[in-house]
């Protein structure tokens, strides 16, 4: 059992946990992505059977056609490895997904995954039928010519401020630096895509997403943590603001939950925020 104050950011440890919440943010009128917790495999067999289970989800999403999708790290199924067994499990997953019409996020992890992870979800969102996306974060210096490629695929966008402590070489380190650039990205992503993934807790970059959508006319969708400003989720959707909630659910749930507290200021305080309301 997930013990009181994790339990209101990790779903369960079951997929059948997970895809019951799933079912209950649907019915509230919320998203859900299924994030199976897991990270830096170094052998092939765990690798491989979270691949499998990824397998089981989609399966299950479109069975019980709920409005959820999955979000796999590339660690998770194989890129410690090698970029090939990465990339031939994340085939694996997406071939499901395209028989099963489910989406597939890949998330980012740290700056040396980037060109792997980007070169996978680009190859895999070009084959027929798959849909397909990545998160990107704002903070890295590259993140322009990253979207400028993204531009011109068929793979998604989840925009995020970026959440790993990356040198100052590649990555910008100062608050006010990140979010100019997270406004200057998301204002290219309404511009350039068809449909823009805010991944943000932030009220101010909300709302900017709001007036994008007003001046240029693209469809969004906000993508909150689960735990975190719940209540504003909940508002947004009830707004008509399509919103929806990343799920994490696992045994490794306690790495989880201290690291997503304790990696920034800001995360300690939504913590604290989402505990005492």
């Amino acid at each position: 059992m997930i013990p009181p104050i994790a339990d209101n950011f990790v779903a369960a440890e079951s997929p059948e946990g997970a895809l019951e919440h799933a079912v209950k943010l649907n019915a509230q009128g919320i998203g859900a992505i299924l994030n199976l917790l897991g990270e830096h495999y170094h052998e092939h067999m765990p690798a491989f059977d979270d691949m499998m289970e990824y397998r089981y989800l989609v399966a299950e999403i479109s069975e019980r056609e709920l409005d959820a999708s999955v979000s796999v790290k590339p660690s998770q199924i194989g890129l410690d490895i090698g970029d090939d067994v990465f990339a031939e499990n994340l085939e694996g997953i997406v071939d499901y997904a395209v028989e099963h019409d489910v989406f597939i996020w890949v998330d980012m992890e740290d700056h040396t995954t980037t060109d792997a992870t980007l070169d996978a979800v680009v190859e895999n969102a070009s084959r027929d039928g798959a849909r397909v996306g990545v998160a990107i974060q704002a903070n890295l210096k590259r993140t322009e010519d990253d979207l400028k490629r993204l531009a011109n695929s068929d793979a998604g966008v989840r925009l995020v401020k970026g959440a790993y402590d990356e040198p100052a070489a590649v990555a910008y380190t100062e608050k006010s630096q990140v979010n100019q650039a997270y406004e200057r990205h998301l204002e290219y992503l309404f511009q350039e895509f068809e449909q823009v993934s805010v991944g943000s807790h932030d009220p101010e970059m909300i709302s900017l997403a709001s007036d994008f959508h007003d001046e240029y006319g693209t469809s969004y969708e906000v993508q909150m943590l689960m735990g975190v400003r719940n209540d504003a989720q909940f508002n947004l959707a009830d707004d008509d603001v399509r919103v929806v909630q990343y799920v994490p659910y696992g045994s490794k749930w306690a790495q989880y939950f201290y690291r997503r507290v304790m990696e920034r200021k800001e995360n300690l305080l939504f913590a604290a925020r989402a505990v005492l309301t």
